[in-house]
């Protein structure tokens, strides 16, 4: 079956710019829809990478859009209580109709992420337990039935109304690529969501997905395998990886080298870049979300013309 194509807006991208306007992202939505992609994409953070909030920015998407999947890449459910997160995700689920992906994760163990926890009142130690026990929560109050939680979050009785539009809540896919987070995305959430810059190590860590799923009575069909790139399309190969590299170095705010190490990219020809997206779906990826190194509408209708010559 053939791959998912998403695209992330560049919200990151804009606030650095001094272009921060919601409407033109919106019109990136609209646009990505219209050209054929199934699922737009926004990225989170409080402090630590300045952005716009995901949930408000996507449920203004939804309002603009009709069919495209609407997701979260990825989200930090730790930095939220998750009565309140359960409340906003069952309501944007609702706006949109039953098309919310939820993308999540615990976040890098970086300074400036360390901060953000801080600000926020969230041991950063504590992330993953408290993420984990608050997604059991969400799903919980999803039911829309009286829920009794004796935990971070006591809850005596109560119902979320409305529950999401989708029964049980939308998808949630867990981002990845050490041990522990493979182990949580196969034995209790929708999908794995990846950046592993090696097509070889990513595909081995998806056989070891596939296995965690086997050996807990799980349907590997109904498993998602996403992988998260970032794309410069250009006839120039070298003028695209620099522009790879100036884009991951103001980015991050690290060395290029560093994060190339550390995350899926490609830079060159729109032939090539097919085989590099092709060489993904054939070892088992079958959502591919797509970031772009500048130029996103020149190279949105790029991207759609690799995914008509192969066919997806």
């Amino acid at each position: 079956m053939a791959p998912k194509i998403g695209y992330l807006l560049p919200t990151r991208e804009r606030v650095m710019e001094g272009r921060p306007e919601a409407a033109s992202l919106l019109d990136l939505a609209v646009g990505a829809e219209n050209l054929g992609f199934d699922s737009v994409w926004v990225g989170d953070s409080l402090l630590a990478r300045p952005r716009h909030d995901p949930l408000t920015l996507l449920a203004a998407a939804a309002a603009r859009t009709k069919k495209v999947m609407l997701g979260t890449a990825v989200f930090l459910p730790a930095l939220r209580n998750p009565v309140v997160l359960a409340h906003q995700l069952a309501t944007l689920d609702q706006i949109s109709e039953g098309r919310l992906l939820l993308g999540a994760g615990i976040a890098s163990d970086l300074p400036n992420i360390r901060a953000e926890f801080a600000a926020a009142g969230v041991p950063f130690e504590a992330r993953v337990g408290r993420m984990m026990e608050g997604l059991r929560l969400c799903r919980a109050l999803w039911t829309g039935e009286p829920v009794d939680w004796q935990g971070r979050w006591p809850v005596q009785r109560g119902v979320l109304g409305p529950p999401p539009y989708r029964p049980g809540g939308p998808p949630i896919w867990m981002a990845g690529s050490v041990r522990p987070a493979l182990e949580r995305a196969a034995k209790h959430f929708d999908g794995w969501f990846a950046n592993e810059a090696d097509l070889a190590h990513w595909r081995g860590q998806w056989v070891e997905v596939q296995q965690v799923l086997r050996d807990n009575g799980r349907d590997v069909s109904q498993f998602v395998a996403a992988v998260y790139v970032t794309l410069a399309i250009d006839e120039d190969a070298g003028r695209a990886g620099e522009r790879i590299d100036a884009f991951l170095e103001k980015y991050y705010g690290q060395p290029a080298p560093v994060m190339r190490k550390r995350q899926a990219c490609f830079g060159g020809p729109a032939d090539t870049a097919a085989k590099y997206l092709e060489s993904f779906a054939s070892a088992g990826a079958n959502h591919l979300i797509v970031r772009f190194a500048g130029d996103p509408d020149r190279q949105l209708e790029a991207l759609m013309g690799i995914r008509q010559q192969l066919a997806w």
